[in-house]
């Protein structure tokens, strides 16, 4: 179960990096919510972001044994971690964010996914 809320809530953020990257006013949901439309800097830098997003479902399906695993179990375990602390990291960013809608909205999606990420990575 923990695989699948995880998947869908890196859907979510997938779908809003590549509606940020085209240009969409969502900025808001976002790094503080300085810029409504991300400057082109920005959504170049998001391109690696998305990717990394990307990889991160990857891991979440594969630790989940619904993809292959490209890692070993113990790497794809140790990357599970490593994900579960960066999202973590993430939870205490979006809190202290003065974008009210970042707040509100992405922090609890980055708190579900440290706990996915954790779960799945003891289950592996």
């Amino acid at each position: 179960m923990f695989v699948y809320v995880g998947v869908c809530m890196l859907s979510i953020v997938i779908i809003l990096s590549i509606l940020l990257i085209c240009g969409l006013p969502l900025g808001e949901l976002t790094m503080g919510g300085k810029h409504k439309v991300w400057p082109k800097e920005f959504r170049i830098i998001a391109v690696g972001q998305l990717l990394f997003q990307i990889f991160a479902m990857y891991i979440l399906l594969s630790a989940g044994g619904i993809m292959s695993m490209l890692f070993t179990r113990k790497i794809t375990q140790i990357i599970c971690f490593v994900f579960s602390v960066f999202f973590l990291f993430n939870t205490f960013m979006n809190f202290i964010s003065t974008s009210k809608k970042e707040k509100c909205i992405m922090t609890p999606m980055s708190v579900i996914e440290a706990i996915c990420f954790g779960v799945v990575g003891f289950q592996v």
